[in-house]
């Protein structure tokens, strides 16, 4: 699960090539499952050459990992006006949901390709989803402006807490059909409003009445 922005300059031409390829990826995933997709075939629904798409994506979990990509990218992206005052809980639960929402077009797809990264036997994408897992998760602390500075014992509780937020909601949101994914989005709010209150009793917090309740957090 590789979630960690990668950070590129390849040119219009290239940039439109990844996009294309990863589309492509996703509609026949769609049709025939994520581990029917081959590169080869992806190649030949684009009518380019197989090395130009080798160019651009060693694999088809660099396939995966592009489209985790545009997922971080929504996290990341531009925050409404007045963000910066919500509660700690109600930013958190704002990046994560633009994470979420922005791959929910291919959710069944996105669990599919989780699953073959997580497979035991498949060492080349787990090991390295564990240290993208932990990567997102400073990202999501980062986009949700928690201020605790990195390494300290609040920030490593927060990084800890939310790692398993994110791993629980990412459970629910797997199975969730209901309607604009309200299911996960009730989980979600329940547990950052538990997780902000046994926060506040963790050394390192802090407080500033600026007319809305910045100090919780989970």
């Amino acid at each position: 699960m590789t979630l960690i922005a990668v950070h590129r300059d390849p040119g219009a031409d290239a940039t439109s090539l990844r996009d294309r390829v990863v589309d492509e990826a996703l509609r026949q995933a769609e049709s025939q499952g994520w581990e029917a997709v081959h590169l080869t075939e992806v190649a030949a629904r684009l009518e380019v050459p197989m090395a130009a798409v080798l160019a651009e994506f060693r694999d088809i979990d660099a396939v995966a990992n592009a489209w985790f990509q545009r997922g971080l990218e929504a996290l990341l992206a531009d925050k409404p006006d007045g963000f910066a005052h919500w509660p700690e809980a109600q930013r958190l639960e704002h990046c994560l949901l633009a994470w979420l929402d922005a791959l929910a077009v291919h959710r069944r797809i996105t669990v599919a390709m989780l699953r073959t990264k997580a497979h035991l036997p498949h060492l080349h994408t787990w090991v390295p989803m564990v240290f993208d897992l932990s990567r997102t998760v400073q990202w999501w602390r980062e986009a949700a402006r928690l201020p605790s500075p990195y390494g300290t014992r609040r920030a490593q509780i927060e990084e800890l807490s939310l790692t398993g937020l994110f791993l629980a909601t990412l459970a629910v949101w797997a199975g969730d059909a209901s309607e604009g994914q309200a299911q996960t989005r009730r989980f979600l709010e329940k547990r950052l409003a538990c997780g902000s209150r046994w926060m506040r009793w963790v050394p390192g917090g802090h407080a500033h009445d600026r007319g809305h309740e910045v100090a919780r957090q989970i």
